[in-house]
C-alpha cells in the first residue's frame, strides 16, 4: 500500500505542485513591523526569498505552503547584535576558535533570530578562520563586529595593546564591508584609553561605522561619563549597559536609583545603549529602576555564549520577555530586537517586513502562566508571559516550526524527493 501510494504522489506532475505565485501565506497573525508602522492583523506572502505582499486576506490557495498565524505575533527575523559564535577546538583560545562560543545554526532560529552579529571574537588575523568555518556555513546570517586586537578573544591576548592596529582592522573591514559592521573593545583591565580610541580610530578609517565598546575592568573604574562624551561617536554602542561590576561605573546611581543625567545627555546625543546580556553583564538593580524612569535600551541582545546560555540569560526570547516584565510595552521590545539593532550596525535591508525585503520572518507565542526571571544575582521576578518562537522563516524557507503550524509542514518538492527517497530505500 505504502508503495503505491509513493508511486501515485511521484506520478504528480511539478506543474501542478507549483502552480501558486506564493511560496508561503502566513494567515490571520499579528503583524508588528516597527519600520512600517504596521501593528495589526495582516497576512503576508513570500515568494522567491521574498515578502511579496503585506495585505489584509492574501487567498491562501495561492500558496504552496500556508501558515496558520491566528493568535500569534509575526515580526521581522530578529536580529542580535551581540553573540559569540567563533567555535572551535582549541581548549585554550576561549571565544577565538575556541570551546566558550557557539555554532549560530543551533542556537537562533529556535528563538526567532534570523541574524546575529558576533561581538569581537575574531580580529583582522583570525577573522578569515571564522569567515570559513563558520559564517560561510551557517544558514543564520552571521555578521562581525572586528576586534581591535589582532588575535581576537583569546583571554589575556585581549591586554596587548601592541596588537591593537587600526590600520589592519580597517583594511580587514574595507575588504569585507558585507560582512563587518564595526569594530570592538572587549575586557582590557588597563586606565588607558587605547583601546577605545585605536577602535574609533579603525571605525573612520573603514568609513564611518560604529565601535562596540565592553568596558573592561579598570581599578578604579574610568568614567563612563568620558567615554560617551569625549571619546565615542554619535552610532557608537555601549553594550552590557545595565552592568553593576565594582570595576565597571554604572548608569544607575544607587544612591537616588535614577539615571545618571549625563547617561541621558549621552542618549540624546546618540550613544547607543545595548543591552549584552551576558553571564555577570546585566543586574535588574541597574535595568528596573531605568525601565521605570523610561530609559529603554536601543537594543536588546544576549552576548550568547556557554556561559550565559546556561546561566540567567538563556536566549533572546528570555531577554526580551524580562523588559516585557519590568515594564517595557511590546512594540518597544520589538523594535529594539529587529528594526533598531539593524539600523545601528547600518543594514537597513534587515530588521523589517517591507515589500521587496528578504523574507526573514519571525512568528512567536506569547505563553501565559506563571514564570520566574531571574539575574546572575539571584534576584527574581515573577512573570505572567513569556515569549516563545512558533516559526521561524529564514531567505524564504521554513527553518523552524514548533507545532506543525504549515500546512503541508513540507512544501511539496521536497516531499516528492523524500518520498523519492524513501522509495528507493524500500525497493533496494
Amino acid at each position: 500500500m505504502k508503495k503505491i501510494f509513493l508511486l501515485l504522489f511521484l506520478s504528480i506532475p511539478i506543474t501542478l505542485l507549483y502552480s501558486q505565485p506564493y511560496a508561503i501565506v502566513i494567515k490571520d497573525g499579528h503583524v508588528i513591523d516597527p519600520k512600517n508602522n504596521i501593528d495589526g492583523v495582516m497576512d503576508i506572502a513570500v515568494n522567491e526569498g521574498k515578502i511579496v505582499q503585506v495585505a489584509k486576506n492574501i487567498d491562501p490557495k495561492q500558496a504552496i505552503q500556508v501558515v496558520n498565524a491566528k493568535g500569534l505575533l509575526v515580526t521581522p527575523g530578529l536580529v542580535d547584535i551581540h553573540s559569540h559564535n567563533f567555535f572551535g577546538t582549541e581548549p585554550d583560545h576561549q571565544y577565538e576558535n575556541g570551546n566558550l562560543a557557539l555554532p549560530p545554526d543551533g542556537f537562533t532560529f529556535r528563538n526567532g533570530v534570523t541574524t546575529v552579529v558576533d561581538a569581537g571574537s575574531s580580529g583582522w588575523r583570525t577573522f578569515p578562520t571564522f569567515k570559513a568555518q563558520t559564517i560561510d556555513q551557517s544558514k543564520t546570517r552571521v555578521l562581525a563586529f572586528l576586534n581591535i586586537v589582532g588575535e581576537g578573544m583569546r583571554g589575556g591576548y585581549e591586554q596587548n595593546s601592541n596588537d591593537m592596529d587600526s590600520k589592519m582592522s580597517a583594511l580587514v573591514a574595507k575588504g569585507n564591508k558585507d560582512i563587518i559592521v564595526g569594530f570592538k573593545v572587549a575586557h582590557y583591565e588597563g586606565p588607558e584609553w587605547t583601546p577605545v580610541d585605536k577602535a574609533v580610530e579603525a571605525g573612520k578609517q573603514a568609513g564611518g561605522i560604529p565601535v562596540m565598546v565592553d568596558f573592561g575592568g579598570s581599578n578604579p573604574p574610568l568614567s563612563i561619563e568620558e567615554l560617551f562624551m569625549k571619546h565615542l561617536r554619535p552610532g557608537d554602542i555601549f553594550t552590557h549597559c545595565f552592568g553593576q561590576l565594582g570595576t565597571r561605573e554604572y548608569i544607575v546611581d544607587l544612591q537616588t536609583n535614577k539615571v545618571k543625567p549625563f547617561v541621558w545627555e549621552a542618549q540624546k546625543r546618540g550613544i547607543v545603549f545595548d543591552v549584552g546580556y551576558g553571564g555577570i553583564s546585566f543586574a535588574f538593580s541597574q535595568a528596573i529602576p531605568a525601565v521605570k524612569e523610561g530609559f529603554y535600551p536601543n537594543s536588546i541582545s544576549t552576548d550568547i555564549h556557554v556561559g550565559s546560555m546556561n546561566n540567567a540569560m538563556k536566549d533572546m526570547l528570555t531577554t526580551m520577555s524580562k523588559f516585557l516584565a519590568m515594564g517595557m510595552d511590546l512594540k518597544k521590545v520589538i523594535t529594539a530586537s529587529t528594526w533598531n539593532p539593524s539600523r545601528e550596525i547600518k543594514h537597513e535591508e534587515l530588521g523589517n517586513l517591507s515589500v521587496g525585503s528578504g523574507a526573514d520572518i519571525a512568528i512567536l507565542n506569547i505563553r501565559e502562566g506563571k514564570f520566574g526571571l531571574f539575574d546572575y544575582t539571584g534576584y527574581k521576578i515573577e512573570a505572567n508571559k513569556k515569549l516563545e518562537c512558533e516559526m521561524t522563516i529564514r531567505d524564504g524557507k521554513i527553518v523552524y516550526d514548533l507545532n506543525g503550524i504549515a500546512n503541508p509542514i513540507v512544501p511539496p518538492k521536497n516531499a516528492a524527493a523524500n518520498a523519492a527517497n524513501v522509495q528507493k530505500s524500500v525497493t533496494h
